[in-house]
C-alpha cells in the first residue's frame, strides 16, 4: 500500500473570461477508483484548498464515464473533493508518489505553483513515481532536475495534443499549447490518434494524452508502486 498525493487544480475559469474550467472529472474518477481498488491510500490536494472545481464539460451527459458517474454519487468521495488539503500544508516526504489528472485549470495555476514544483522535484529526484494526465503535464512546464534542465529533457512523455486542443475548439485560447511547450524544453513527445488511450512510461515519469488515458496511467502507477 502506498501513500498517494493528487493534486488538482483550483482554477475554475478560463483565463480572464467567464469561461468555466477546472479539472476534468474522468481524469480524477477512474484513477480514483483504480488505485483505491489496488489497496493505495489518496490524498485530495489544491493550490487553494478547499473546494475543487470540476470542468462543467466533463459533466456533460456524452462525457460522463461509469466511473465519473460513480464519483458524483459517492459521498466520501465528493467530501473528499469539497475539503482538499492546500498545497502549502503538503510534504512530499509524506508520500510515495503524486499524481496530477488535467482538464484545462492546472494550465494557469499549476503550471507555475511553486510548491508544486519543489514537491515534483523533490519526489522525481527521490525515484517517487511522478504522474500527469491530460493537461496535468503542464505542471512540469517549470520543473528542472537537480542539474538545473528541464525535468522533461529527454523524457518520452505525452500530453494533450495540438490536433486535440484543435478538435475542441481551444488552440487560439489556451496561453499554450502543451504539446509545442514540452517539445520546446527537449521532451521527446509522442501522442496516438486523437481522443485514443496512450500512455508514456519512461522511468517515474508516467503521462497520459487525453481523458482516454486515465485508466491506463493509474495501472502503470500501480505497476511503478509494485516493483
Amino acid at each position: 500500500m502506498a501513500e498517494i498525493l493528487v493534486v488538482v487544480t483550483s482554477n475554475a475559469e478560463f483565463g480572464d473570461t467567464d469561461q468555466p474550467t477546472g479539472f476534468w472529472l474522468e481524469e480524477l474518477a477512474a484513477p480514483y477508483y483504480a488505485l483505491l481498488e489496488a489497496g493505495h491510500q489518496l490524498t485530495l490536494s489544491s493550490p487553494l484548498g478547499g473546494q475543487a472545481p470540476i470542468d462543467p464539460g466533463s459533466c456533460e451527459e456524452d462525457q460522463l464515464t461509469a466511473k465519473a458517474r460513480r464519483f458524483l454519487r459517492d459521498a466520501e468521495a465528493m467530501a473528499q473533493l469539497a475539503d482538499t488539503q492546500p498545497l502549502i500544508d503538503i510534504e512530499a516526504r509524506d508520500y510515495d508518489a503524486v499524481f496530477y489528472p488535467g482538464g484545462h485549470g492546472p494550465l494557469w495555476d499549476l503550471y507555475d505553483h511553486a510548491h508544486s514544483i519543489a514537491l515534483i522535484e523533490e519526489m522525481f529526484a527521490d525515484g517517487k513515481p511522478v504522474a500527469t494526465v491530460c493537461h496535468g503535464a503542464a505542471v512540469l512546464l517549470q520543473a528542472r532536475t537537480d542539474d538545473g534542465a528541464p525535468l522533461v529533457a529527454g523524457r518520452r512523455m505525452t500530453s494533450f495534443s495540438n490536433s486535440e486542443e484543435q478538435a475542441v475548439g481551444l488552440d487560439q485560447q489556451v496561453p499554450y499549447l502543451l504539446e509545442d511547450e514540452l517539445t520546446s524544453l527537449g521532451a521527446i513527445y509522442s501522442k496516438a490518434e486523437d481522443w485514443s488511450d496512450h500512455c508514456v512510461v519512461d522511468g517515474n515519469l508516467i503521462t497520459g494524452q487525453n481523458p482516454a488515458s486515465s485508466a491506463s496511467v493509474a495501472a502503470a502507477l500501480h505497476a511503478y508502486l509494485q516493483r
